[in-house]
């Protein structure tokens, strides 16, 4: 059976509520199993089909407008177009210099596609969209079966496809797309291995596991933060003895190992001097940067190679991402992102959990529940209490948990509707929506004046109207529950066609319109600072030379400003800007083009610059190798000056790019600054439309 069938049991769901029975009877599941609601099946299937080309369109249309969006990932797509080799390990170019600091399994369906349709931002970003349409269906068809229910279903994968920073992931090129398809794939093989008839539990539960360890390979060990959630719900709420349960996680706990270990393994066996470089570790190693820069270092913030240090607007140190605490995921930075709903989710999970608890251990919808709340809150907590790196687009972790809450909460209420209990939550929820929605859109008053007061007066006249939804007759109950969710969308909706709307560009994107008091500066939600998240330091600043763009690529939209960082360095033509800035195909001079590919089949490498993104641009530019000295942070310790010197003499780098201006890092290595200063020294400069270029095959290579 696939995850996204119904259920097998034809016991018909429990009837609507009357205004005398208890709250635990309120919903469509029981403990023999979950069928769809008694309600035709050819209504359903249109309906999901309709949800998933609505959500298709929002998530393609205009896509090209983004360009490479992240061009750090583009780049190591478009080397793993060339080479397999790239295409394994990772790797930033295609002759294998170094790799970009995540383990590879999200940049393999993008490097399939540039192999098969070419080089293009839609090849690109395509795959991405289609993740994100994969994953609402699979997060509504799951739902439907757990409870029983249409709604529920439906509703859980509009609030998920409507999210904006759901809608902002899917259609860009960082790897959370591939992490949420995987886990939500992985969240409904739980709830299947926990339904009560479920005849090969143990399968569906290590399908789980593999799922997880292949998130691990999209972004590492943030897909372990939903192992709490999945281990509480099966170990209560699954059929099998408890002895039989535990057994079945260790099986699970084995195929996360082998799915997700088998590449670190192959790796970590592999000759390191016929492999590229580990980005993002200081040691090349995997392990390190697994446990380390990607690992408990996001949690203390002690992230040796990171950027920090040297002043500049946003100070070193965790301080730099924002401060932490149980409000950040409503601070201007990232309430816009994912917290529309998130206060109405927690309710309703405690509402659900209320009205479900006397049902038998191994109802689906209380498994439901405990899953997506456990999810929501693990993950939600470590977002905010977490000291190291942290962007406002990793939220888009919590929209399945949120949306799944909220689909399955509203049809709780809906059935339980004439009971005293739903007259006084389904207006309190209502009203803390709509709240929730007029705070958030007023922190970006230029956007729609109208809409926040729309929704804040709407939200409450209809909050008084659900207060005699036990009174009310069908017809009028389902009007104002139909209002109460138009209501309480339209906020993150408005949100959501602004993101689609507008072109996103850099390294840390954020969705939405331009909030007042983000911290990030200008640049806005295609800058390429840190979109909000805290400046960093002002020698971060990179020249991007003529393909960097106005900091955050040539796509600014309303919201582009000068400068996404703090600085420029020291050159840059036109280009210039803040970390991770795009170097957009268009902006590259034809004269800065016609040198880099001039006899380029001559040299492993047409040219090398420090840091990921300014390499990256020429590469996707030329469409030949470019090496990325010192990662993605220009703070790796590859390639050392010793062997830079042995490339040069051996005549297989062409040019050397300056002006990249990084600063130093955290406790990482200054080989990048070594490189600079010895090219420098021993080789004169060119400039070209504003590009500081060195040819190495004449001078001093001493």
């Amino acid at each position: 059976m696939s995850l996204l069938t119904p259920s097998r049991s034809t016991t018909p769901p429990h009837p609507e509520s009357s205004p005398g029975s208890s709250p635990g009877s309120t919903s469509g599941s029981t403990s023999g199993g979950t069928p769809p609601e008694a309600q035709p099946r050819d209504r359903y299937r249109p309906l999901l089909v309709g949800l998933l080309a609505a959500t298709a369109l929002l998530y393609l249309w205009g896509l090209g407008a983004s360009g490479w969006a992240n061009g750090f990932y583009a780049a190591a797509a478009q080397a793993g177009s060339e080479s397999w080799k790239a295409f394994f390990f990772g790797s930033s170019d295609a002759a294998n210099s170094i790799t970009v600091d995540k383990t590879p399994l999200a940049l393999w369906p993008m490097g399939l596609s540039v192999r098969l349709f070419g080089l293009s931002s839609w090849s690109i970003l395509v795959p991405q969209a289609i993740e994100g349409v994969l994953a609402v269906w699979v997060l509504t068809a799951s739902i439907r079966r757990a409870t029983g229910s249409t709604l529920a279903g439906l509703l859980s994968g509009a609030v998920m496809a409507l999210t904006p920073v759901a809608v902002l992931m899917f259609r860009f090129d960082n790897p959370d797309a591939m992490l949420v398809l995987l886990l939500v794939a992985s969240a409904a093989s739980v709830l299947r291995a926990s339904e009560p008839d479920q005849r090969r539990p143990g399968a569906w539960l290590s399908l789980a596991g593999a799922l997880v360890g292949l998130a691990f390979l999209a972004k590492m060990l943030q897909a372990f933060l939903v192992l709490p959630a999945f281990a509480l719900v099966y170990l209560v709420c699954g059929a099998p003895r408890l002895r039989r349960r535990i057994g079945h996680l260790f099986l699970s706990l084995a195929a996360l190992v082998l799915a997700g270990g088998w590449w670190v393994a192959i790796v970590s066996l592999w000759p390191a001097d016929s492999r590229p470089y580990i980005g993002g570790s200081q040691d090349n190693s995997i392990l390190e940067l697994t446990l380390g820069y990607n690992g408990f270092g996001r949690l203390t913030g002690d992230e040796t190679g990171s950027v920090g240090g040297g002043g500049g607007g946003g100070g070193g140190g965790s301080s730099m991402w924002g401060s932490t605490g149980i409000t950040r995921l409503f601070d201007s930075e990232i309430g816009g992102q994912i917290a529309w709903l998130l206060p109405t989710a927690l309710v309703l999970l405690v509402f659900g959990l209320a009205v479900t608890w006397r049902r038998p251990r191994t109802d689906t919808t209380r498994a439901a529940l405990l899953l997506w709340g456990s999810w929501l809150l693990v993950t939600g907590l470590v977002f905010s209490f977490m000291a190291g790196i942290f962007h406002a687009y990793y939220t888009v972790a919590l929209a399945p948990a949120i949306a799944g809450l909220v689909g399955i909460g509203v049809h709780l209420l809906a059935r339980g509707r004439r009971t005293p209990v739903a007259s006084v939550v389904a207006p309190l929820v209502l009203a803390l929506t709509c709240v929730t929605s007029f705070l958030l859109l007023q922190r970006s008053s230029d956007f729609v004046p109208w809409l926040s007061w729309v929704v804040l007066v709407g939200g409450l006249l209809t909050s008084v109207a659900l207060v005699a939804l036990p009174w009310l007759s069908s017809r009028l109950a389902a009007g104002a529950l139909a209002a109460a969710l138009i209501l309480g969308l339209t906020g993150p909706a408005a949100y959501a066609i602004d993101t689609a709307a507008t072109p996103h560009t850099g390294s840390i994107p954020s969705a939405g319109p331009t909030v007042s008091s983000s911290r990030g500066g200008p640049g806005g939600h295609t800058g390429g600072g840190p979109g909000g998240m805290g400046t960093p330091p002002a020698q971060m600043g990179q020249a991007g030379g003529q393909t960097g763009g106005p900091a955050g690529g040539t796509t600014g939209g309303t919201t582009g400003g000068p400068t996404g960082g703090t600085t420029g360095g020291p050159t840059g033509g036109t280009g210039g800007g803040g970390m991770g800035g795009l170097l957009s195909t268009s902006e590259v001079s034809s004269t800065m083009l016609s040198l880099l590919t001039q006899d380029a089949s001559s040299y492993t490498w047409v040219a090398a610059a420090v840091g990921s993104n300014t390499a990256s641009g020429y590469q996707l530019a030329s469409g030949d190798p470019v090496m990325a000295i010192g990662g993605f942070n220009g703070s790796d310790p590859s390639p050392t000056l010793a062997q830079f010197k042995a490339y040069v003499a051996a005549g297989e780098i062409h040019y050397f790019i300056g002006g990249s201006g990084f600063g130093q890092s955290m406790g990482g290595s200054n080989a990048s600054s070594e490189i600079a200063s010895w090219v420098e020294q021993n080789f004169t400069s060119t400039t070209v439309d504003g590009v500081t270029v060195y040819d190495l095959t004449t001078g001093s290579a001493s």
